[in-house]
Formats: structure tokens, C-alpha cells, sequence
């Protein structure tokens, strides 16, 4: 219980944000389904291109039209010299309107080609201009069946810009994405209910105006309105600009529990300094880097073996001290990010089986492990299998595994455990490693690259000796071990422990 109220509290602000994102979205979606809705009903041809259009978005999962607004964003950006953001609240707004136009659109449509005809021709016959048709005849005889779709949109958008997490933009899925990566149910559970609320209270404010409209009843629908508009204001009250007692820093971190714990520790050190920090959970590898290039986020921790695989496209493997000044040189010289410094350890993709099973097949590399590979079942965590990193993994080793199966890194562990999958491409800072009795393989061909953790500063962080001063003294502080342990304080099952409550252990290892 005391977890789940924990949860709660970190629920006002992000909510504040989820707010103003669906209904900024909504409200758009709303302005451009009006107008057409209004020539759809007057010209077939247009009817039909417009809802084939909805439909088609419709058919995009919303995820992955988030996604797709990222590269979208960046190649406007670049045409119109910058200044365009790819993350953050303009690819999410653009995003979930487009999902919200189809029962918009609908229902509109159906409720204008739905009023008898012989009322429109009495409103002819009475020499009522088209604007006053549509104000005072169609408009309101049509209204109720648009509101329902109104109340359909808005439940759709609010469950929808969970997701925005993903892209950068702060919202209730903040909780859900970091509850499922570190086991918190309590976070997850706040995140859902506080949602479902969120949804269930528009769509009955809604459906109250909607009633209201139907019954030509003025002072019910017009107050659902207020309460209504009330609501939403006080909901989004977190979210509105104050004064602070310094400058505000966002701190990104990816999508699973190191990322959350370095996060942590580095808004510590940050706070000290003087900054407000906020945070930037769940990034994916694909976006994250384009963040701090474009100053989205100040500061993140990334990998060697990621940013020289994917962004820098290499995919020859040299020594670590050579990767990192490579790295280091094109980050600089490509994107004006800094390369800070190693923080010491390395999380590496490993592949790892149960001690037990790889004992009895006699695997102690991946040369084994291909040659077995045609009767084991593989489970990675939900990127691998597009990355880079598994295209040199399988020219390297001649791997035809009977099944490969992604997972979220939480569950990964879980499936493995219950014999779901029979190896899987683990993390070599993983603390469950050596808690669950993991055997990681050899890679005797050097097919996976160095993935030192490395610091990385935005443009405009780069000079900033204030904020260079206080993140300084991680440098090269942190070894495998102790990140492991840091690690296992969360993932762990009993007396789990916060990001937050890591991050402060790990500091006092750390000596700082």
C-alpha cells in the first residue's frame, strides 16, 4: 500500500502533462474534422477520400506512428535549416491527432447526411443562407451524433498518448513504461488508474453535454461544459511555468533499470550544483541520441557498441580506447555533443543460458551455441533483433535458432527462468547474472563491439564548466561489480528498491 500511495504522488504532474497533450491534440483534430466534416457531407468524392485517409491511420498502430514522426520531423527540420523538434510534444500532438480524426470525421459526416431532407428543404424554402442552415438547423440536429464520436476520439487519445513516452513527452506512461521495466507494479497499477480516470471523467463530462445537446436542455449541457473545462485546468495546475531556484536540466534515460538508476544519480549530482532536473524515462536507442543532438535533453548515458552501430553505421570492432576516441571525434565534429568520459564499466550484449543447461550441452561460446542453435529457442530484449549487432552475431556464427522471441528485459529474465527460452542476449552489468546462476558465452570472434558507458553532453551543455564541474567525478568511478549490485536492487523480487533509492546507494559506493 505505502508503494502504490508512493505512486500516486508522483502522478500530478505527469498527468498535467498527459492532459495537455490529449486535449491539445483533440482540440486540433477537432478544427480540422469540423470543416471537412462539413464539405465531406456535401461531396461524396471528398467523403470518401477523407475517411479512406482516417481509416488508413487507423490501421498504423499508434506506437509506431509515433515513431514514425521522428525521422519525419528530422528530415523537415534539416530542409528548413532547424529548429524543427522531432521529440517532445510536437511529434506526439501530431501523432495523436491523426488518430483522433477517424470518429471525428465519421460521425460527423454520418450526423449531417443523417437529417431529413425535407427539414433541409424547409430551411431552403424559408430563404435561410447556408450559414444559417448549418448554424441553426444542421449544426444542431447533427450535434449529438458528433459528440458521440467526440466522446470516442477522446478516450481513444487519452489512452493513446501513453505512448508519447516513447518520443520524449512526459505523461502518465512515464509510470507505466518505468513500473514495467523495474517490476514496480505499484507504479504501473498508479499509472493505469490514474489514465482510466482520466478518460472515464472526460467521457462522462462529454456524454453529459451530449444529453444535454439531445434534450435541448441549455443549463445541463452548458454546465457539464464549465465543470468540464474546470476540470481539465485544475488537472493541468502541476504543469503551469513558476519560478524555480535554478536552471532546469532534463536528464534522458532509456528503457530499462541502469538507465533509470544512472538517470538518478546523475540529477543528484546535478541538484547539488544548483539545477532543477527533470526526467526523460524510456527512450528508445533510435531517438535517444537525436535528443541530446538537439538539446531535447541535456545529458544521457549511452553506449560504445550502440553509437558505433547504429548511428556511426561501423561494423568493424577495434580496441575499446580506439572506439572511444572515434566516438568521441564524431560526436564532436557531427552533432557538437561531448563526449564527457567512460564511467568505468561496460554493458555489453552477452549471450548467457542457465549454468545448469549449459553444462549439460557443453556450451561455453557462441561457436557452440551455433552449432546447437537449430534446436534452442532465443529470447532478446525488444531491440536486438533489429539491431545491427545481431546481423554481425549471425555473420560471425552461423546461429539457425528454432525460435527467437522478444521481450522487454524484465520478462526476458522471467522467460528464461521458466524455460520458456533457452538462451538469451543478456546484459553483462546485469545483476540477475549472477544471482540466477547465468553462464555468459564466449565471443572468441569479436563479433560484438565495446559498450563502455560514456556520458553525453548536449551542444549547449558542452561549455557549460557548471555543469561539466558536476558530473566530472563519475568518471571512470564506476566498475562492473558494484553497477551490478546497483542494478539488482531494483530487478531484484524481495525488498526492491526505487531507481532513486539505487542511485543514493550507489553514490555512497561511490564516495561521492
Amino acid at each position: 500500500m505505502n508503494a502504490f500511495l508512493d505512486a500516486l504522488g508522483r502522478v500530478p504532474p505527469l498527468l498535467a502533462q498527459h492532459v495537455l497533450l490529449a486535449m491539445a491534440a483533440l482540440a486540433l483534430a477537432v478544427a480540422i474534422a469540423a470543416p471537412l466534416a462539413i464539405v465531406s457531407a456535401r461531396r461524396p468524392r471528398v467523403a470518401r477520400i477523407a475517411l479512406g485517409f482516417a481509416s488508413l491511420i487507423q490501421t498504423i498502430p499508434s506506437l509506431a506512428l509515433l515513431a514514425l514522426f521522428f525521422p519525419a520531423l528530422l528530415s523537415l527540420s534539416a530542409l528548413v535549416g532547424g529548429g524543427i523538434p522531432a521529440l517532445g510534444f510536437l511529434p506526439s500532438l501530431l501523432a495523436l491527432t491523426l488518430y483522433a480524426l477517424l470518429p471525428l470525421l465519421r460521425n460527423a459526416v454520418a450526423g449531417l447526411n443523417g437529417i431529413d431532407p425535407a427539414v433541409v428543404e424547409a430551411a431552403d424554402a424559408v430563404g435561410m443562407t447556408p450559414w444559417q442552415k448549418l448554424r441553426l438547423v444542421e449544426a444542431p440536429l447533427a450535434a449529438p451524433v458528433a459528440i458521440a464520436g467526440l466522446r470516442t476520439a477522446a478516450v481513444w487519445t487519452i489512452g493513446a498518448a501513453t505512448l508519447s513516452t516513447t518520443v520524449g513527452q512526459p505523461s502518465l506512461g512515464d509510470l507505466i513504461f518505468a513500473g514495467l521495466q523495474t517490476q514496480s507494479w505499484a507504479l504501473v497499477l498508479a499509472g493505469c488508474v490514474a489514465a482510466a480516470a482520466l478518460a472515464l471523467a472526460v467521457d462522462a463530462g462529454i456524454g453529459l453535454v451530449e444529453r444535454g445537446i439531445a434534450t435541448r436542455r441549455r443549463p445541463v449541457w452548458l454546465g457539464a461544459l464549465v465543470t468540464l473545462a474546470i476540470g481539465l485546468i485544475a488537472a493541468t495546475a502541476p504543469a503551469w511555468p513558476r519560478g524555480g531556484d535554478g536552471p532546469v536540466v532534463v536528464v534522458g534515460a532509456k528503457n530499462f533499470g541502469e538507465q533509470y538508476i544512472l538517470a538518478r544519480l546523475i540529477g543528484q549530482r546535478l541538484e547539488r550544483a544548483g539545477y532543477r532536473v527533470e526526467y526523460r524515462d524510456g527512450l528508445g536507442s533510435a531517438v535517444i541520441f537525436g535528443a541530446v543532438a538537439s538539446g531535447t535533453i541535456d545529458v544521457y548515458v549511452d553506449y560504445a557498441g550502440t553509437i558505433w552501430s547504429n548511428e556511426m553505421h561501423r561494423r568493424d570492432v577495434p580496441a575499446r580506447p580506439a572506439m572511444l576516441a572515434a566516438i568521441a571525434d564524431w560526436a564532436r565534429t557531427t552533432h557538437r555533443v561531448r563526449l564527457l568520459a567512460p564511467l568505468g564499466f561496460e554493458n555489453a550484449y552477452a549471450f548467457a543460458m542457465p549454468e545448469r543447461v549449459a553444462a549439460q550441452r557443453r556450451i561455453a561460446t557462441l561457436d557452440d551455441l551455433a552449432a546447437q542453435s537449430p534446436r534452442l529457442r532465443l529470447g532478446s530484449d525488444l531491440e536486438f533483433l533489429e539491431r545491427p549487432e545481431w546481423a554481425a552475431v549471425r555473420r560471425a556464427y552461423p546461429m539457425r535458432f528454432a525460435a527467437t522471441t522478444p521481450y522487454s528485459p524484465t520478462f526476458m529474465y522471467r522467460a528464461l527462468g521458466s524455460g520458456r527460452v533457452d538462451a538469451i542476449t543478456a546484459f553483462s552489468s546485469d545483476g540477475r547474472i549472477a544471482a540466477e546462476r547465468l553462464r555468459v558465452l564466449a565471443d572468441p570472434r569479436r563479433a560484438i563491439p565495446g559498450y563502455d558507458a560514456i556520458l553525453l553532453l548536449a551542444p549547449d551543455r558542452a561549455a557549460d564548466a557548471r555543469f561539466t564541474a558536476a558530473l566530472r567525478p563519475l568518471a571512470g568511478k564506476i566498475d562492473v561489480a558494484t553497477m551490478r549490485q546497483a542494478n539488482y536492487r531494483v530487478d531484484r523480487d524481495a525488498d526492491k528498491e526505487t531507481p532513486e533509492q539505487a542511485a543514493t546507494w550507489l553514490a555512497k559506493q561511490l564516495g561521492l
